[in-house]
């Protein structure tokens, strides 16, 4: 079995041309109708700290806000004829009415109709997993598109005003404003007083070094200011010249606002488009074994001043490649699971690349980062990668090279780490310097050793099919032949042992958990094969064979199979068995898979099928994974349904979470987390097969 590469994954840019002037109205061309409600509105996603919502129907009724839920506040103002109304955020202004929203894989866009002209306000954020330098670029493309409905020409202005709260990890900290010129732009800038770089790790936390920037192209007729006396001038009917607005910067100054002004003149029937660049830099991003280490776009020592240089140059062609992608990818979700899939996955796709951080390793090799959002805070945790992998096996394998590999070399560590079994993490985000979960390398109490241990030598092995490259095996040979024969010895029947779903508690006996161990025997098998290894290959996998025959006989229980081994009356999703299909490893007759799915059809709630017989909550991704063990795609639906009908009108607006009570709806924890990588194993599935 191999991964094959196909056009759309390589995201093909051959497309007819956009005019800059259209390209706002054009961009959601690839969903003809107006996307269905989502939990929370993404607007600007890049990584845990530049990440910004709108968690209402409406851009115009409230604050912009952190994924956190903290005010990340921005203002857009129009000025039509003279008057003022409000397209986004709270403040000044009428309301203009909100006539659509549509959320794409790269583009949120809002139409607003009223004073005689339609208002089209796009979010762009250029999310190519195949161009790592442009993925990895914190910027976000703001785009205001006015025409004329009424066949009068219409003087029309706009203003983004941006608070301070964008900089800073709590309200009232000190900050400081400058404004600089570079080749392409003009920038405004705000950023803490006191630069404390990588000065602490946490959960509800925001970033407080670095620099949030509002960079407008020379030729977009822009006033910048800092300060709110811009946005003051805007909404009493003045516009100052730049000089006015000029306010001293230094050590001492406090303004808490910083903003652009741009002129889109007489609007008559024909668009007119003014868009802006925000963007959110810092020097060091991430602490990896006490090395701080930069943002990928800065490996070469490229400046801000030429990153943005290069953002404002690429903004056409970048919206060129974006249409292309977005018809492919909605053409290809589509075709895998359906239109209410699709939807899931567009709703998925930033949301899940924004939970991690791209870095530059010490030699600049690229390492990816991923942040338990609403969870604990740690970072790189073994059984949060595992979930979220199918979105890069998907669309570009080369990123969860980089997201296992430090975890494996931690594991080598052996002044470091010195258990035979997998860890679970390399620490609280940004501060990976060892394991932070379950009292970190010093104790056994409360790890996961089978589970960390299976998902990791599942994933190296998913990795050397995807990539045709056997050197990550090679690399960790000895580590993961200790892995193997740790899981042949204390798999089959785990000891009472947490899981992934640690929320649920230490449960002894777990048989999804002895399916991800029977696989990982059969994936160190696989490598042992691919390297030659043939004795080891041939006993491993002989191994992993007499593990699953064991599990029929332990698991069964009439019409399913239980949740403990030890516990009648129980059943769990057995979703770990999507690899044994996804791999080839064929360890459990294809009847295990058609009598779980027969059984589960008839536990499925409103909102989803729960998770197992204790509760009513599920886990979004293992729902879409056990989904996708289906053969038909009437089982597939009968549990995809449900998610779209939860999608919609769920009653927690959140970005989206992967934890919630199947009958009311609501969340019980976690959101925004990058597990949601994981829908798209469904596509995965389709694009193996074909």
């Amino acid at each position: 079995m191999t991964f094959r590469s196909t056009p759309w994954l390589r995201c093909a840019v051959a497309c007819s041309a956009l005019a800059v002037a259209g390209s706002a109205l054009l961009a959601a061309s690839a969903v003809a109708q107006q996307s269905p409600r989502p939990p929370a509105t993404p607007l600007v996603t890049h990584n845990p700290y530049f990440s910004i919502w709108s968690d209402a129907d409406t851009l115009n009724d409230s604050e912009t806000v952190h994924w956190t839920g903290h005010a990340n506040p921005l203002t857009s103002l129009l000025r039509i004829d003279g008057k003022v109304y409000r397209v986004m955020g709270r403040g000044p202004g009428q309301p203009l009415q909100q006539t659509a929203r549509q959320v794409t894989a790269l583009h949120t866009i809002y139409r607003f109709t009223g004073a005689g002209v339609a208002v089209t306000l796009t979010f762009f954020t250029p999310a190519f997993t195949d161009d790592l330098d442009v993925m990895s670029r914190p910027v976000t493309y703001l785009t205001w598109t006015v025409a004329s409905t009424d066949g009068a020409s219409h003087k029309v202005e706009a203003v983004l005003d941006a608070s301070a709260d964008l900089a800073t990890s709590y309200p009232g900290q000190p900050v400081t404003t400058s404004r600089a010129r570079t080749a392409q732009t003009d920038v405004v800038s705000v950023g803490s007083r006191d630069q404390q770089v990588l000065n602490r790790s946490g959960d509800d936390l925001r970033i407080d070094w670095g620099y949030f920037r509002i960079a407008v192209p020379h030729d977009e007729a822009a006033t910048l200011a800092t300060g709110d006396r811009l946005l003051r001038s805007f909404t009493n009917g003045e516009l100052p010249q730049e000089d006015d607005l000029s306010v001293p910067t230094g050590a001492n100054h406090h303004s808490d606002h910083i903003a652009a002004a741009l002129d889109l003149g007489s609007v008559g029937q024909a668009p007119v488009s003014r868009h802006v660049l925000l963007t959110y830099t810092e020097d060091y991003s991430f602490q990896l074994f006490h090395q701080n280490l930069r943002p990928y776009w800065q490996r070469n020592g490229m400046t801000v001043g030429t990153m943005l240089d290069h953002a404002a140059t690429e903004y056409s062609s970048l919206e060129q490649k974006a249409a292309a992608f977005e018809t492919s990818f909605q053409q290809t979700m589509t075709a895998a699971g359906g239109e209410q899939y699709a939807w899931l996955c567009t709703l998925s796709y930033r949301q899940a690349i924004a939970a991690h951080t791209l870095v530059a390793g010490a030699d600049g090799e690229p390492l990816t980062f991923e942040k338990e959002n609403f969870s604990n805070g740690d970072t790189a945790t073994v059984d949060v990668i595992y979930p979220g992998a199918p979105i890069w096996l998907l669309f570009n394998p080369k990123l969860l090279h980089a997201e296992v590999l430090p975890v494996l070399r931690y594991a080598s560590m052996t002044d470091r780490w010195h258990f035979p079994f997998a860890p679970h993490d390399l620490g609280q985000f940004p501060l990976a310097n060892g394991q932070e979960y379950g009292g970190g390398e010093k104790t056994e109490e409360d790890q996961m050793p089978v589970e960390e241990t299976g998902n990791l030598l599942i994933l190296v092995d998913a990795l050397a099919r995807a990539e045709k490259d056997t050197t990550l095996a090679a690399q960790f040979w000895p580590r993961l032949s200790q892995w193997a024969e740790y899981l042949r010895t204390h798999g089959l029947d785990p000891e009472n042992q947490l899981t992934t779903d640690d929320f649920a508690g230490h449960v002894a006996h777990n048989s999804n958990l002895s399916i991800k161990a029977a696989e990982g025997v059969a994936a160190y098998a696989h490598l042992a094969k691919l390297l030659h290894h043939e004795d080891e290959a041939n006993r491993y996998n002989a191994e992993a064979h007499r593990m699953a025959t064991e599990w029929l006989k332990l698991a069964r229980e009439g019409d399913h199979y239980k949740l403990a081994f030890n516990s009648p009356g129980t059943w769990s999703q057995k979703y770990n068995l999507v690899w044994d299909k996804l791999l080839h490893y064929d360890l459990f007759p294809a009847s295990v898979a058609r009598d779980e799915l027969a059984f589960y059809k008839t536990k499925i709630n409103r909102y989803g099928l729960p998770l197992d017989s204790r509760r009513d909550y599920t886990k979004l991704d293992w729902e879409i994974w056990t989904g996708t063990l289906a053969d038909d795609d009437a089982t597939f639906q009968a549990i995809m349904s449900p998610i779209y009908t939860w999608l919609n009108e769920g009653p927690t607006r959140v970005p989206l979470t992967d934890w919630y009570d199947t009958k009311t709806g609501k969340q019980e924890g976690f959101q925004a987390r990058s597990v949601v990588g994981g829908v798209f194993i469904k596509a995965l599935r389709t694009k193996m097969e074909h």
